[in-house]
């Protein structure tokens, strides 16, 4: 049986908790070091001129190739939020080939560019394709709640209903009832649930209270589930960072 792991983690766009430092050298240091085989990225920046000039150590390329570099081979990226100096959005970046990637726009209001990438992934055992949807969620409950129904029917158009499945990211939303509630029309379930009896708290990393990164699985079932905010993890994001260990049923 193979044993997945999986990432997600909003990297607040390469800065350190309240903006203080650009961290993405030691951030890309510590994605290593979880091994994962698939990892989900939020507030990835794809381009910015104006934070280019500004620090040193800016990458030449996008961020989410700065950190996949050499040990991901597979990514894609999907543009969120689109500035006069350049974009941020989602990733996902993938030891296994990504056969087909899109980006859905979700935009629901005129405060917030928003959107989920969806990314089609091999896996060795040649079975059905991993189907991943990395998430990043509005700030605001009616936003969300939209944003939710235009996931559902993205899934019920293109996704088989038993095809395994991963739907990761920032959910921005601490109670969880309506996030749940479309999880489980969809047969999904929160992997630090399955494994603890409640969700993982990954906001703020500097003191981990809210649940508002999550791993929803189908067609696999969690092993193990760590929250990572100590050590080198601390003042790299504001939000922690939540490793699933899985395997595929």
């Amino acid at each position: 049986m193979q044993t997945l792991r999986i990432l997600t983690v909003n990297i607040h766009k390469g800065f350190s908790l309240g903006n203080r430092h650009f961290v993405l050298h030691r951030l890309r240091d510590a994605i290593r070091s979880t091994h994962a085989d698939v990892v989900f990225l939020q507030e990835v920046v794809g381009q910015n001129t104006r934070k280019a000039a500004r620090h040193h150590d800016w990458p030449d390329q996008a961020q989410h190739e700065y950190l996949a570099d050499s040990v991901w081979a597979h990514h894609a990226y999907g543009q969120n939020a689109l500035y006069p100096h350049g974009h941020h959005g989602n990733a996902i970046l993938s030891r296994f080939p990504i056969v087909h990637s899109e980006q859905i726009d979700t935009t629901t209001n005129r405060m917030e560019q928003r959107g989920f990438l969806y990314g089609a992934v091999d896996l060795p055992d040649g079975g059905d394709p991993l189907h991943c949807l990395c998430i990043h969620l509005g700030l605001f409950a009616a936003s969300r709640k939209k944003q939710l129904r235009l996931h559902a029917d993205f899934i019920d158009r293109r996704i088989p209903h038993d095809a395994p499945m991963i739907m990761a990211g920032d959910f921005n939303d601490w109670r969880g009832d309506g996030v749940d509630e479309f999880a489980r029309r969809l047969n999904l379930k929160d992997a630090a649930t399955e494994i603890s009896g409640r969700k993982a708290r990954t906001f703020p990393a500097h003191l981990p209270l809210l649940p508002l990164d999550r791993i929803y699985i189908r067609g696999l079932s969690a092993r193990q589930c760590t929250t990572h905010y100590r050590g080198a993890w601390k003042q790299l994001s504001d939000h922690a960072a939540l490793l699933v260990e899985s395997e595929r049923t």
